[in-house]
């Protein structure tokens, strides 16, 4: 369905000012315009709105069948016809033509030039010659790269566009033949090419190729590189005698057909690529890949077959990137990136519009009121030409190229009109006579005769106008003068001036509410888009006013999706992202007027309000704002209250009036811990403590949990990229420390808090730098390794801890509240806090400790060493700053060492500084294959002390005689007469080895 806008996008007129009946003309680049009448092209400048000048004139070598201009290399190429005979040339240099008869250079195609002749190629304009084995019929060059492509009977020629390097300061342009492109069964019409892509038209048929250029299988440029398919039978569906009868009897008819993708391999056209140049390999064509293939039935319903239902207008439309801006409005590269590709084609009544890249697919018909005669795409228009009118269409081009080009599109953060759209018609513009239209820039060139009635000579037989050789009925022209014919440059206006007229227009639809306003917005969205899809052709100020009425359009969006109740709605949200409004001025727009006493609140507007809340925007409702929020979502939305209150955006919010809504919520069937909790933050909020009691003590310590899960924000909140504690969360940390931890822990296990986020939350709720870490933080850490979170790296959680125990046992630091679990609590609910080994008490139990928070740290400490999990290795460089000339560091390094199996060296540390530890460590450690040390090393140890004597001697003596117990039960009684001193007293080892000896004869 086609809507019909009376809008104005047509400005100024201006007439050409042609010396001769225009037969072809064509423009393009900066400011270019091609004229060709009889053997002449004149060129002329066209610049501003007003100014259309004659630059220079040339003359052909005969009449102008096809004229193409390349803004690539800045050549025009013609199809040019003398004696019945049609050749192909290149006007290269042309702007050097000062006058008529200046001189012209003519060369063929791949001479070489000379450099001795390099200053006349550069001072005069030179005509390429380029022969072809067969008649051209159609051109088109690639509007990328500049290459040419020729249309032959069954064939395409596609001629490189190159530069031929005469010295430094000269270069040449010039073509080689580098590729044929053999379609059989179709005699191109009109064809169109763009960075490899090749659309070719019959009169009732349209094929669009891919060229790619990366060999595949390792394969060499060949004769023939290529066949697509094999062609079906042309009489398909036809019986043999059928076709046996006259074509003058018979008018036979294939079906229509529309193949996409690989499916168009088989239309039965065969294709088959030919290399004929020797470029560079990069830059050959190897494979084809077949887009689309469409074949059209002409309609015989009225018994008369006419030559004019064929299709026209055939065009690839590329829409691409050119580079981003600098400050002052260059480009930084002049490569233009292909985003997207489309492929326009037309019949007399109907018009196609595809998008080939990536997927090909059918995006837009466009159906006119009258025949056309004519079409040419821009990326924001269709303009189609009737004989008396010129129309102006939307395309959907630039909404799908956004959405190939950005794939947050259709999301929370973006949006866009979407392809399947109805288009409309903005204008249909009177004109009389219209015979040809080109388009370059914002520039539309028209060309209109007043024909004399045309005068049937006489009706035929119906079986006759049948024929397929008289398909048209004979016309006959009566004598009459000249008609006259004018071509017309018509100014397409600014794309900002034609948004501002959409938008005005919209307004009569506003106050209605229908689904118009929406459309015609999207519109004007879809126009300022399509401008700002090529950033390289645009001012800096005329970018900035571009980007601000894409944002304003955005806003008039958003404003229709949240007034009017429909299903998509949801588009409020992106749409008013995109406007960059914040949710004050968002509601600010909004009509608070109340109709028959009860006020209505849209879907579009509470899904805005909602999200935007959410997301923590930095943005502070004033107080009056956010009681209007309130009230909008007690109406519209009451389950959302508890959630929307919670939002730092609301912390105005006058709290006695949320109290209010939310004791209407108890009966209603909502989360009542959730509700809870928001009542309790009212409360504190209010300074009633008894009320907040209250609150908090209706449920359990794990519902309360539960209910902070559900709403993190009653606890963290984001503000400028800061994390926030509420004050609840203040209250929590004076009052119930447990809860407070649990409930960031339950956060954690649910991925509402990561691991950095609620260190630092902790830090900041308890106002310390980052060198400094709160008692409160490590109840945190102690409790994940309690919970044993799956996200959690142990090692780094055990570092976090070991080096907090070791600091503060280092500086004697007190913790700054009382730690929630003693070290018996952490060993009997974790298994990474290990059983302490019994030596260790008797080595502790040396120094007695009056510092009960002292020995609680180094108790942990020691209960994570002894655990299961601790990788001893990484603490080793962090043991520095606890000595060993305390007990506290003695255990400590002793215990680290045991774990790495440095028994020897824990043995003579024992020995030296608590010899009554040393037995318990030996029962303990040196067992299995360590048991060799109680005789190797502990024994000879011993004896050599008690030698010494001293102070410890009487401590040493009983170390000896336990360690010779165990050596007369683990020895047999030759390996324990070898492992005594020799200068030892018999008397004192005799009980020992007796009982060695008795031994076996006690077992």
């Amino acid at each position: 369905m086609v809507q019909l806008y009376n809008l104005h996008p047509f400005g100024s007129q201006q007439v050409v000012p042609c010396k001769l009946e225009p037969e072809r003309f064509c423009g393009g680049g900066r400011d270019a315009l091609f004229v060709a009448a009889g053997c002449k092209v004149e060129a002329f400048s066209v610049a501003g709105q007003e100014l259309c000048q004659p630059r220079c004139t040339f003359s052909t070598l005969g009449r102008v069948l096809h004229l193409a201009y390349s803004e690539a290399g800045d050549y025009l190429v013609a199809i040019e016809e003398k004696n019945k005979a049609t050749f192909l040339r290149a006007y290269v240099n042309w702007r050097s033509k000062r006058t008529e008869n200046s001189r012209v250079c003519i060369r063929m195609v791949g001479h070489n030039v000379e450099a001795p002749f390099s200053k006349t190629f550069r001072d005069q304009m030179s005509i390429v010659e380029m022969p072809l084995s067969e008649a051209p019929l159609c051109i088109s060059c690639c509007p990328v790269k500049g290459d040419l492509l020729v249309g032959c009977t069954n064939k395409l020629v596609l001629f490189s566009l190159k530069y031929q390097i005469i010295n430094e300061e000269l270069s040449v342009l010039d073509f080689e033949r580098s590729l044929i492109i053999h379609v059989d069964n179709i005699i191109p019409v009109e064809i169109s090419f763009c960075v490899g892509y090749v659309a070719v038209m019959s009169d009732l048929e349209v094929l669009i190729l891919k060229l790619e250029s990366n060999p595949k299988n390792g394969e060499r440029v060949k004769h023939h590189l290529h066949k697509a398919n094999t062609p079906m039978k042309q009489t398909e569906g036809i019986s043999n005698e059928t076709s046996q009868l006259e074509p003058d009897d018979f008018v036979i008819c294939q079906k229509p057909m529309e193949l996409l993708g690989e499916k168009s391999q088989h239309s039965g056209v065969s294709v088959t690529l030919e290399s004929t140049g020797i470029a560079d390999e990069n830059l050959k064509y190897f494979h084809i890949q077949h887009l689309l293939y469409r074949r059209f039935t002409p309609d015989i319903s009225s018994y008369v077959l006419t030559d004019d239902v064929k299709l026209h207008s055939l065009q690839l439309l590329p829409i691409y990137h050119s580079g981003s801006l600098t400050s002052d409005g260059k480009s930084l590269s002049q490569e233009k990136e292909l985003l997207s590709l489309f492929c326009f084609f037309s019949l007399p009544h109907v018009g196609y519009l595809y998008m080939v890249v990536k997927s090909v697919e059918l995006m837009s018909v466009y159906q006119y009121p009258e025949k056309s005669q004519q079409a040419v795409l821009t990326p924001q228009f269709l303009h189609v030409i009737t004989s008396n009118n010129l129309q102006c269409y939307t395309v959907r081009c630039s909404a799908a190229t956004a959405r190939e080009e950005d794939p947050y599109m259709d999301t929370t953060l973006k949006a866009c009109p979407p392809v399947s759209m109805d288009v409309c018609a903005l204008r249909i513009q009177l004109f009389i006579g219209l015979k040809a239209i080109c388009h370059f820039k914002n520039h539309i060139i028209l060309l209109t005769k007043a024909d004399p009635e045309a005068i049937p000579e006489r009706r035929e037989s119906p079986k006759r106008l049948l024929s397929r050789k008289d398909a048209s009925a004979k016309v006959r022209t009566p004598p009459v003068a000249e008609a006259g014919w004018n071509l017309y440059i018509v100014n397409t206006i600014s794309p900002m001036q034609l948004y501002k007229e959409m938008v005005d227009y919209s307004n009569t639809y506003r106050t209605v509410k229908t689904q118009s306003c929406i459309h015609l917005l999207s519109e004007a969205h879809l126009l300022v888009r399509a401008a700002l899809m090529d950033a390289s052709q645009l001012e800096p100020a005329e970018k900035a006013e571009l980007l601000e009425a894409f944002k304003e359009s955005c806003g008039h969006l958003g404003d229709c999706y949240s007034r009017l109740d429909t299903q998509h709605s949801h588009l409020t949200l992106p749409y008013y992202k995109m406007s960059g409004l914040s949710i004050a001025e968002v509601l600010a727009r909004v009509d608070w007027t109340v109709e028959d006493g009860s006020q209505k609140y849209e879907r579009g507007l509470i899904f805005y309000i909602n999200h935007s809340l959410y997301e923590n925007l930095d943005e502070e409702l004033s107080e009056e704002l956010a009681a209007k929020v309130v009230q909008m979502f007690h109406a519209a939305e009451p389950k959302q209250l508890p959630h929307i209150l919670c939002s730092p955006s609301m912390k105005n919010t006058n709290p006695l009036t949320a109290m209010s809504y939310l004791k209407k919520l108890d009966t209603s069937g909502f989360s009542s811990i959730l509700v809870t909790l928001t009542k309790a933050a009212m409360a504190l909020k209010m300074g009633d403590l008894d009320m907040y009691r209250d609150e908090m003590k209706s449920h359990s310590e794990m519902k309360l949990v539960c209910g902070f899960i559900l709403e993190p924000r009653l606890l963290i909140q984001q503000w400028k990229g800061q994390t926030v504690p509420t004050e609840l969360t203040f209250h929590l940390k004076e009052t119930q420390p447990g809860l407070l931890v649990a409930a960031v822990l339950g956060l954690q296990k649910n991925d509402k808090i990561g691991i950095e986020e609620a260190d630092s939350f902790f830090k900041v709720l308890c106002g310390k730098d980052e060198d400094l870490i709160p008692q409160l933080l490590i109840d945190f850490w102690e409790a994940q390794l309690v919970a044993c979170l799956p996200d959690v790296v142990l090692q780094e959680l055990f570092f976090k801890l070991t080096s907090q125990y070791i600091w503060r046992l280092s500086k004697r630091q007190h913790p700054d509240t009382t730690p929630l679990r003693t070290s018996e609590d952490l060993i009997n609910a974790c298994s990474h806090y290990g059983l302490i080994y019994p030596w260790v008490h008797v080595l502790i139990s040396s120094d007695s400790l009056a510092d009960k928070n002292y020995t609680e740290d180094l108790s942990k400490l020691q209960s994570l060493i002894c655990g299961p999990s601790f990788d001893i290795a990484s603490i080793i460089p962090f043991l520095e700053p606890l000595s060993e000339d305390t007990i506290a560091g003695l255990s400590v390094h002793v215990l680290c060492r045991t774990r790495l199996k440095e028994y020897e060296q824990c043995i003579d540390t024992l020995l030296e500084r608590c010899p009554e530890a040393l037995i318990p460590y030996a029962s303990h450690e040196l067992k299995e294959e360590n048991r060799a040390l109680w005789w190797k090393k502990l024994l000879p140890e011993l004896c050599q002390k008690i030698k010494c004597g001293g102070e410890k001697y009487q401590l040493y003596l009983s170390s000896l005689k336990e360690t010779l117990s165990i050596i007369a039960v683990e020895l047999e009684l030759r390996d324990f007469l070898n492992v005594l001193p020799e200068d030892g007293t018999a008397a004192f080892f005799l009980p020992y080895l007796l009982y060695c000896s008795r031994k076996k004869s006690l077992t």
